[in-house]
């Protein structure tokens, strides 16, 4: 991970950076059982807050009566998710520590809480719970035959999407975890989402077309412009800007699974307002949105109820390759693409702001994280390229978890903006 928040080890057990000062010894290396708290409080507050307004227009628009109950019958079963993921992250923390895969909080480096060792990857356990979820719904939506007639409904023309989207889900996850145990360079890692996008492209048989903006339209003589294969690319590039977005706005203990709930959670208020507003094909579209991402939220708030600060796990590229796959391939599916990367917009700033070090136009360390005093337990914003360090050295010095807030609220407000926009344009530009 670019800007990672742990200092990772493999192999032996070993010490911590020197520079951390540890003020505690570290504990035994045959004291495998990790102490893991549940933020409860902050995580009901903060699930409460996201889902509100998507439960509330579910509640209060109008949706077919038949897509409904499957909509409702995926999110019991994320409810169900959601507890699984609480139950298994403590399991699989005790044998990702026996491996010896866990970390330093560098944001904590020179307090107690620097020389932890705190469980890495936690992620894996996210993805999987969601995979089994996803692929488990199937039986409840799907018939038997993946055909269109009047015997079986026209939802049934989405399995292979969806079981397309499901595997580059589940390959991102695998190379996600394969990232984390080799530590690979980053520039190996923008190759990654390529690879597990293949068969989201191959199995892809939509529409290539993309609908001119009106005020183009008389000056170009078009309506809508077939790309063909340039369209299948744009899907790929879009796999690789989402995964690698999520990956490099990080560093801070929740951030990483904040933003992708928030962005998930404003996904699912646009679906089920199109779903409300369409027919048709389009509906159906919005529908198979929701179906991937109302448990990507459920098992995201799992590991949040754990990763929030002060963190007891950490989340991986595992997390963040897995969330930002799945967010792109409901994007490309869902036909809503464009609105998806307004919802990206502070990973877009992160990553134009980020490309001189990124690209090694100027010195680029390994992790461009703020600087921690411990005496007073604030942090201080460096002069590395990324929205955290921009947001300490413009509002000031902060507890990682301000710092976190303000990101978050950042993020949220870029959501807003995105709704907005697409009000103020409805009409004039498509």
């Amino acid at each position: 991970m670019a800007d990672a928040t742990t200092l990772r080890h493999r192999g032996s057990v070993g010490q911590p950076p020197a520079a951390a000062a540890p003020l505690d010894p570290i504990p035994a290396a045959a004291d495998l059982s990790p102490t893991l708290s549940i933020k409860w409080r902050k995580l009901l507050l903060f699930a409460t807050l996201c889902l509100t307004p998507y439960l509330l227009l579910l509640y209060l628009l109008d949706v077919e009566r038949r897509m409904l109950k499957s909509i409702l019958i995926n999110l019991a079963m994320s409810v169900g998710a959601f507890f699984l993921t609480i139950f298994l992250i403590p399991i699989v923390s005790v044998y990702v520590l026996r491996r010896n895969m866990f970390g330093y909080d560098i944001n904590k480096r020179g307090s107690p809480a620097g020389t932890v060792k705190v469980p890495e990857s936690l992620g894996l356990v996210t993805g999987v719970v969601y995979l089994v979820v996803t692929i488990l719904f199937q039986h409840s939506y799907f018939t038997p035959e993946n055909t269109i007639s009047e015997s079986f409904p026209p939802e049934n023309a989405w399995l292979t999407e969806y079981n397309a989207a499901l595997a580059c889900i589940c390959f991102m996850l695998f190379l996600g975890f394969v990232d984390d145990v080799l530590d690979i360079p980053w520039r190996v890692k923008l190759l990654l989402p390529s690879i597990a996008a293949l068969p989201l492209l191959m199995a892809y048989a939509g529409r290539t077309t993309i609908v001119i903006p009106k005020p183009l339209r008389s000056s170009l003589g078009l309506k809508e412009l077939n790309l063909g294969w340039v369209y299948k690319l744009y899907m790929g590039l879009l796999a690789v800007f989402c995964t690698n977005s999520v990956n490099i706005l990080a560093g801070v203990n929740g951030l990483e699974v904040g933003q992708s709930v928030i962005i998930s959670c404003a996904v699912l208020i646009h679906n089920v307002m199109q779903i409300a507003r369409n027919s048709g094909e389009i509906q159906h579209a919005h529908a198979f949105s929701i179906y991937l991402m109302q448990p990507l939220v459920a098992t995201s708030l799992g590991l949040l109820a754990f990763n929030w600060y002060p963190s007891s796990v950490f989340v991986g590229d595992t997390y963040t390759y897995f969330a930002g796959m799945a967010l792109a391939v409901v994007g490309i599916l869902g036909h809503f693409s464009e609105t998806l990367l307004l919802f990206f917009l502070p990973q877009i700033i992160n990553f134009i702001y980020s490309i001189p070090q990124l690209f090694k136009i100027v010195p680029c360390p390994r992790h461009r994280l703020p600087s921690f005093d411990p005496k007073t337990g604030l942090l201080t914003g460096s002069n590395d390229m990324n929205l955290v360090n921009l947001f300490l050295r413009w509002f000031g010095r902060c507890s990682e978890q301000q710092l976190c807030i303000r990101l978050l609220l950042f993020q949220v407000l870029a959501c807003g903006f995105c709704f907005a926009l697409r009000y103020f344009m409805a009409g004039w530009y498509k």
